[in-house]
């Protein structure tokens, strides 16, 4: 069989042997794995930032996005010797080595082996345990839009104000929006979450005919919902510059808070972010100055469990059940004759 045509690409010390660089990738353009290559070179300063030294998923499309999609947590055979891992822990209990990205050079060798999006833990390799960035995730649920996501956007970075946190928004790439706060990495897993949690009842409080913690979907009517359980162990997000898995080819681009009530998803593609990011640099490149403590968040917690009744939510379906979580069943498949105060079926 003959060779699939290739070719090479120098970054830095490193050569990376790109296959099938002519192959589309992106059906709405016409771009391809070496024009995708071309992009994370492009944004190699704000890409390598974003993913430094965290646990990597990663999103492969082999033929393209109109393809099949991989979700690769262990790192791919093949690699070369001077790709780092981390391993990690698993809600299960298992682990894995993961991608560990610290140089472009691990990014150009992920396009490679086809990656498109990149997807990192929210804690790093020096303890993978204690995360160092709390996820603020806005989610408009059916009824609601991007424009809705950035009016809760506002309130969000008033809460944030509030506390003395600053806040790094970028766009999701898909349909929401996303907020970053680097954190000190004091605290484990759980309480990251709780804190996440008690930030996002927050916010509701502050605009509850607009936005929701309620884990159920069917319990969120036509409202943004914030999801406090993506700061749960092994919950990822699209890094920042990543591309997402779509025929366009957007981006989950940085922005400034002042950009924030003109900006719209379709800004931002493997077709414009270069250009912006030659004349704006990476805009979150800040983010490793500005850590908070989340401990007023965890004091909130304990308010609204002490004043208001309120206590944890339900994990992701994937978790093992979690001590004090309520029952992890739809609101309106539960008999409560037929649950335990553990959240355990019983029989009849």
């Amino acid at each position: 069989m003959a060779a699939s045509p290739s070719t090479e690409v120098e970054v830095g010390p490193y050569t990376v042997r790109i296959s099938n660089p002519d192959r589309v990738y992106f059906s709405t353009r016409g771009e391809t794995k070496l024009d995708l290559v071309h992009y994370y070179l492009s944004v190699g300063d704000g890409i390598v930032r974003a993913l430094r030294e965290r646990p990597c998923m990663l999103h492969r499309y082999p033929e393209g996005v109109d393809g099949e999609k991989i979700y690769q947590k262990r790192l791919p055979k093949g690699a070369p010797d001077w790709i780092d891992t981390v391993e990690v822990r698993f809600p299960s209990g298992r682990t894995a080595d993961e991608l560990c990205v610290t140089k472009l050079a691990d990014v150009i060798w992920g396009v490679q082996m086809s990656t498109v999006e990149f997807h990192p833990w929210h804690s790093r390799r020096a303890d993978t345990e204690k995360p160092d960035e709390l996820r603020i995730d806005l989610d408009p649920q059916p009824g609601t839009d991007f424009q809705d996501c950035k009016a809760v956007g506002e309130v969000v970075r008033g809460v944030l104000d509030d506390l003395g946190a600053v806040g790094w928004p970028k766009t999701s790439g898909s349909k929401g929006l996303h907020v970053y706060v680097r954190i000190e990495p004091a605290f484990g897993f759980k309480e990251v979450r709780r804190a996440a949690l008690a930030f996002a009842r927050e916010v509701e409080r502050r605009m509850p005919s607009l936005v929701t913690t309620a884990w159920w979907k069917e319990q969120r009517g036509q409202q943004v919902f914030l999801d406090y359980n993506q700061n749960a162990r092994d919950r990822t997000i699209a890094a920042a510059y990543s591309v997402r898995g779509r025929p366009w080819g957007p981006v989950s681009a940085p922005i400034t808070w002042a950009e924030l009530p003109d900006v719209e998803m379709e800004d931002f593609t493997i077709a414009t972010m270069p250009a912006r990011f030659a004349e704006l640099g990476d805009l979150h490149a800040g983010i490793d100055d500005a850590v908070w403590s989340i401990e007023p968040l965890l004091e909130w917690a304990e308010r609204d469990e002490r004043d208001h009744g309120l206590g944890d939510m339900p994990y992701p379906p994937n978790f093992p059940k979690q001590e004090g979580e309520p029952p992890r069943v739809q609101p309106s498949k539960m008999v409560a004759a037929h649950w335990d105060e553990q959240g355990r079926r019983i029989d009849d």
